[in-house]
């Protein structure tokens, strides 16, 4: 088991599909053989915060996880906002050595961990605190998941930039939900940023309908048949790994 061995996943923005594209890379890698974990330290806009929200159970779900819901989220919020505005509304605190707590317990047990953020890197997560220096605490590499249309450019580069400054290693950025017909903004983007962006792209993703599993299911189809794959593997520490499973 290689006990180092994950990446935190995070967005440009909000609702750019960065679950999606998690739980589509937890579907990817548990059917080459890879022992995947998936966590999602903080989810907000649960109904029931005694069970895991719709994020936390697609997840579970993708990586056939069987752990206790406190491993996969350990702070789940009703109001769908900021994790530390949602937290200051029911009076409760984010206390990070938690969740530095249930990521080690999960890095003992799986061969590669999958840690999704919430929005992007400057989101406020507790007092001073942002995910950003939530992901620098957890050591992994980042993985960005970004829009396709007009914007992106300044958002993707904005973001890897920050995790630059603040000495976050990228492995890489996605592009998620391009049209089947792109206009020219989208068109042009992956190309863009691969020009301008301190990172490696390490895929483009298309836009699926259906259930949220059955988009999951198509993307980490998608993923299998990127020409970008070996270099993504590679960028994950994971080339070996797939390698001796066949």
């Amino acid at each position: 088991m290689n006990s180092e061995a994950g990446v935190f996943v995070t967005g440009t923005d909000t609702g750019v599909g960065k679950t999606m594209v998690t739980a589509a890379l937890a579907l990817y890698l548990r059917g080459r053989g890879v022992n995947v974990g998936v966590m999602k330290p903080v989810e907000t806009g649960v109904a029931d915060t005694t069970r895991l929200g719709e994020d936390g159970e697609l997840l579970q779900w993708a990586a056939a996880s069987t752990d206790e819901p406190d491993l996969i989220t350990p702070y789940r919020f009703k109001a769908p906002l900021a994790p530390s505005v949602a937290a200051k509304k029911e009076d409760r605190a984010i206390d990070v050595s938690v969740i530095l707590a249930a990521a080690e317990n999960l890095r003992q047990r799986y061969d590669f961990l999958l840690i999704e953020g919430a929005g992007g890197l400057m989101v406020p997560l507790a007092g001073g605190l942002l995910l950003a220096d939530l992901a620098r605490q957890l050591g992994y590499s980042l993985v960005v998941v970004a829009r396709p249309d007009l914007g992106t450019v300044n958002h993707t580069l904005l973001t890897t930039f920050a995790a630059q400054g603040m000495s976050i290693p990228c492995a890489g950025f996605m592009i998620n939900n391009m049209p089947e017909a792109p206009d020219e903004a989208c068109a042009s983007a992956p190309k863009t940023l691969v020009t301008l962006a301190s990172a490696d792209l390490l895929g483009v993703l298309s836009h699926h309908r259906g259930s949220r599993r059955d988009v999951v299911s198509a993307l980490a189809d998608e993923i299998a048949g990127l020409n970008t794959l070996p270099w993504m593997l590679m960028n994950f520490g994971l080339r070996h790994l797939i390698a001796n499973k066949g």
